[in-house]
């Protein structure tokens, strides 16, 4: 039978005619053979499988092979035996080599037919053995996908246990190995599809023998992180990342990031090269693990590698968003690496320019996804540009470009950002001291406490809290100064933009601190707050003297290019940034904090009237006895009479009866009785302050009309509102019998809301002065004077008690009309903790602003409906604005933020207002009340009008920009050092926890010079963990 078909295949007979004896010979397999009939028969076969002319001849070989070799099984399995196998692997068959896949795809098929032989174990053995050389040897993408399909269909022939580990790691090397040359599309296609091949062959081994992945995984990544420039590993790789299970990206990540013995050198490679994966058409997850080990690097403080990489590589991966297959995966890495490199613009300003094309592209490709891709691209670009604001000329023709898409708002940049900054990172193994000392949730920036500066921290939060103040300070032009106003400034700006938890603001605190503040001595905060407020505007007011000093120069200039001449000429002054109205002198402090009062004395013999304007930055505000709970605004509106009543209380002390208070000689705290009276809140203190008093006997008044000392009546009211309305609460008083200086620990209600009463000094419609007069802090001593509210004498009280009730009430019905009542909504509070003036400590709580102009408005009330019930004479007195109540999980539970050193949670206004209550010792002490739109005023009108408000956070200046990236990355490398050394410590020996620094008199909040858990390094070290792959 062999010559019959060996004859056909030579002869002239036409494709058909040969086909058809063809068929007779295969029905003819039927039929008995002597064995060495077989053998010749699967010579033949097998020489026209391998060594065929053309594709007939292969077929027909085929053809006839196997129909022979199922009716003559014995004979064939004698003929394919092991060592014939062996033969074709090692040597080929004739002029084939054996790294033809000619000689594989016959091995397949022989299999095939003997599958049920008992002989093939022997076969499979020799094939087990084969394969893992000739994956040793790096075969080409053919003749691994034949191999693949073979393996596949005879799991048998995988090579077990060590050798199956190292067949795993030898055929990833192998991957690593092609290379693809095509330049066709169909050629492409192929090369792809025969990669993916190969990797399901890996997954199917990784799936039947789980100790083969991990080090296969070591192969990949000791191949990817190759640093030899010879070698350049196919991105091919790729294909095994979707065959990894994603579970394993916590254990595998933890493993990689923590091995000491991985050079960084190593792991950019690795990183550079796992995200050129990203073009991988095929690949799923190359994204998630890409990302992952972003995460885990920032996690283990490696911020130099993230910082190389990603200026490396943000280019290329932008550019595969022009390609709608890789398109989804890469915006993911693109927006991870953009969005985590917070301490300087440079990543994104090399993509900005092509920023625009993509965006034109994407809306004309017509494609069905483009559009909703296009809206987290522009999404991830207005968060970037808020972050980076300040370039105007780089970002004008994107901002065109997607004027017409959605916008996110201010708090979900926000909250992005804060989440995806490097240091916001954490991995469950980056456990105990090398935890990364990143911002809280808040995405505020605490204070470090640099030795007893709780004081100065406080108010200094208090203040950044203020937000027409902040972007104020913000934006003035100060050109390299070296002004106080120059250094907060820049504090503000290490406050908005740094990516330290917590700033330590040492060169502030040595030129704001009073000079008689003994260096790490707790202070009073007040007093500081003065301090601070008289310094920066007696300043500013120095350098307009200064300027007006100068000759003048044309201001007139339509040249915008001028602009930085212009300011090289300002020579340190304050230039306030924009289109600002004028000031009419004021300084930013006055404009801001700035108020006015006038104090009366009428005397009370000749109703002679003498008035003396004066300005203020505060008030001072004295406790009133607890006779002045009958006039409190909580149940209805005080009377005249109850005014009139609330008097006493000598320099801020309380006149409760000595023998009612409960004093303690070892803290030196005076204790109020216990009464049923409502408690004391906030406008009660402000109506004590402003209520009338009575001038006799030692301070009896000398009249100039009378000419001698008469009883007189001094009254005080505001004529001025601030922007920002300061209350301290005169909680210290002097005890003269003890000498010590007291603590008033009782509670006072903070309303959300209240209205000041502020009169006219000029016909309705004008209630604010706008002159200028002179700024005059008050010291320590002349707040508490002007608190003082004397008794009159016993003898004549009653006498003229309801004389005096009825001129007041004629007055102030004739006042009525000339009074406003202004709404203020509570800004911050700055709480002391503690029993003594000379310790304890002090936090803030600030209220968390969002909106575009942080415009807060009382809830639920409307002011001019308000005045409309209360009445004329009712206005005449400070009154609380009734908020609705909210659940402390509610949406109001992260309105407000509490400030404690390098510590900055959320908290609630429930939380500010019950502080007292749960913590005794802890009084608010420093209030501050942000003004609302007037009643029937335009609130864009008012604003332009007077120009005290921003409608947003101006960009950073060049030098601040400057200042904050040099510093961000600054805190990195001390990062990234900490975090090494910890780590090779830690490699040795264990390490215990010991907190830094301590706190004052152990304070519920810290005051030490580490406070709040410090905020810079990482401290200490961690436990080892046993490494697993890489």
């Amino acid at each position: 039978m062999d010559k019959i078909l060996e004859g056909l295949i030579s002869s002239d007979h036409s494709v058909p005619v040969k086909r058809a004896i063809v068929k007779k010979v295969v029905e003819a397999a039927e039929n008995d053979l002597t064995r060495e009939q077989c053998r010749a028969l699967f010579t033949l076969t097998t020489r026209l499988v391998l060594l065929g002319d053309d594709p007939f001849q292969r077929q027909i070989g085929l053809q006839v092979l196997e129909a022979y070799a199922r009716y003559h099984r014995p004979e064939f399995e004698l003929f394919f035996s092991k060592d014939f196998v062996l033969s074709l692997l090692q040597q080929g068959y004739g002029e084939l080599d054996h790294r033809d896949p000619a000689i594989i795809d016959y091995i397949h098929c022989c299999l095939r037919l003997l599958i049920s032989c008992p002989s093939v174990l022997e076969t499979f053995s020799v094939i087990q053995v084969e394969v893992l050389r000739m994956v040793c040897e790096r075969p080409e993408p053919a003749l691994c996908v034949r191999l693949s399909a073979l393996l596949s269909d005879f799991m048998q022939c995988i090579p077990r246990d060590k050798s199956g580990v190292l067949f795993c790691q030898q055929l990833v090397r192998t991957i690593s190995c092609f290379q693809c040359f095509a330049s066709e599309e169909r050629e492409l296609r192929e090369y792809v599809g025969q990669v993916t091949k190969v990797g399901t062959l890996l997954q199917n081994i990784w799936k039947a023998e789980p100790a083969t992945l991990l080090p296969s995984l070591q192969e990949v990544f000791a191949i990817i992180s190759s640093t030899d420039p010879s070698f350049d590993p196919s991105i091919a790789l790729a294909s095994l990342v979707q065959h990894i299970p994603v579970q394993m990206i916590t254990v595998l990540i933890k493993s990689l990031t923590t091995d000491q013995n991985v050079r960084d050198a190593s792991m950019t490679k690795a990183l550079c090269r796992m995200i050129d994966w990203l073009s991988w058409p095929l690949a799923q997850h190359v994204d998630t693990w890409v990302i992952a080990l972003l995460k885990g690097l920032a996690a283990v403080q490696k911020f130099t590698i993230l910082i190389d990489v990603t200026l490396l590589k943000i280019e290329l991966v932008f550019s595969r968003l022009w390609y709608p297959i890789v398109r989804q995966g890469a915006l993911a890495v693109l927006s991870h690496m953009l969005l985590s490199f917070q301490h300087s613009p440079e990543a994104f300003h090399l993509v900005v320019p092509h920023v625009v094309p993509l965006v034109h592209s994407l809306k004309t490709d017509g494609l069905p996804t483009s559009q909703a891709f296009l809206l987290q691209f522009t999404e991830l670009i207005h968060c970037m540009m808020y972050q980076y604001s300040g370039f105007p000329d780089l970002y004008d023709h994107i901002l065109e470009a997607i004027k017409d898409l959605p916008k996110p708002s201010e708090e979900k940049i926000k909250l992005v950002l804060n989440q995806s900054a490097w240091t916001s990172q954490s991995n469950s193994f980056a456990s105990g001291l090398l935890r990364p000392a990143g911002k809280s949730e808040t995405g505020r920036t605490g204070l470090v406490n640099l030795g007893n500066t709780c004081y100065m921290n406080s108010i200094i939060q208090t203040l950044f809290m203020a937000t027409d103040f902040r972007r104020h300070v913000l934006s003035l032009h100060l050109n390299g100064s070296n002004t106080l106003m120059k250094k907060l400034q820049l504090l503000f700006a290490f406050l908005a933009h740094t990516q330290r938890a917590a700033y330590a603001p040492r060169n502030f605190l040595e030129a704001s601190r009073p000079p008689w503040f003994n260096v790490g001595s707790q202070q009073d905060c007040s007093e500081y707050l003065r301090f601070l407020l008289e310094r920066l505007h007696e300043e500013e007011k120095t350098l307009h003297v200064l300027e007006s000093a100068k000759p003048k120069v044309d201001p007139v200039n339509t040249d915008p290019t001028a602009q930085t001449s212009s300011e090289d000429h300002q020579d340190g002054h304050l230039v306030q940034a924009g289109n600002q109205p004028a000031n009419d002198g004021r300084t930013l402090i006055e404009r801001m904090f700035g108020g006015k009062l006038i104090t009366g004395i009428r005397c009370m013999q000749c109703n002679g009237m003498s008035e003396k304007e004066e300005p203020f930055t505060d008030l001072s505000l004295a406790f009133c006895p607890s006779a002045s709970s009958q006039g409190s605004p909580n149940a209805e509106r005080p009377s005249v009479e109850a005014r009139v009543l609330c008097q006493g209380s000598v320099n801020g002390g309380s006149e409760a009866p000595e023998s009612g208070s409960s004093s303690s000689p070892a803290a030196n705290v005076q204790y109020e009785p216990a009464t049923n009276e409502p408690p004391l809140s906030v406008p009660d203190l402000i109506n004590y302050f402003l209520a009338p008093e009575i001038l006799d006997e030692d301070n009896a008044y000398f009249c100039e009309k009378c000419i001698s000392l008469q009883r007189a009546e001094r009254t005080m009211k505001v004529v001025t509102a601030p922007e920002y309305l300061i209350l301290t609460l005169l909680r210290f008083s002097y005890d003269a019998k003890s000498h010590v200086r007291k603590k008033i620990l009782e509670n006072v209600v903070i309303p959300k809301a209240l209205r000041l009463p502020v009169h006219a000094a000029s016909p309705p419609g004008r209630w604010s002065s706008t002159a200028a007069c002179p700024l005059q802090v008050d010291a320590a001593e002349s707040s508490e004077n002007l608190a003082k509210k004397l008794k009159p004498s016993q003898g004549e009280e009653e006498e003229e008690r309801k004389l005096r009730i009825d001129e007041a009430e004629e007055m102030d019905r004739g006042r009525g009309a000339h009074i406003q009542s202004v709404p203020y909504m509570l800004s911050s509070v700055v709480v002391h903790s503690g029993v003594s003036s000379e310790s304890g400590h002090y936090y803030s709580y600030g209220r968390n602003i969002n909106g575009a102009d942080g415009t807060q408005r009382p809830a639920g009330r409307s002011p001019v409906k308000e005045d409309a019930e209360a009445g004329p004479a009712a206005s005449a007195l400070c009154t609380s604005e009734q908020a609705d109540a909210s659940p402390a999980n509610g949406p109001e539970a992260r309105d407000w933020l509490l400030f404690n050193d390098s510590r900055v949670t959320f908290t609630s206004l429930q939380s500010v207002q019950n502080i007292t209550s749960r913590f005794p010792k802890d009084t608010a002490y420093v209030l501050m009340y942000r003004k609302q739109e007037l009643p029937g005023s335009n609130g864009s009108e008012g604003h332009a009008a007077n120009g005290m408000r921003l409608s947003a956070e101006p960009p950073l200046q060049k030098e601040l920009l400057d200042a904050i990236i040099k510093d961000n990355k600054l805190f990195l490398q001390e990062q990234e050092l900490s975090a090494r050394t910890q780590a090779l410590q830690a490699s040795a020996s264990s390490c215990s926890f010991r907190p830094n620094g301590s706190d004052d008199n152990n304070p519920p909040g810290s005051c030490g010079p580490s406070g709040g858990g410090g905020g810079g390094g990482g401290g200490g070290g961690f436990n080892t963990i046993s490494r697993l792959v890489f």
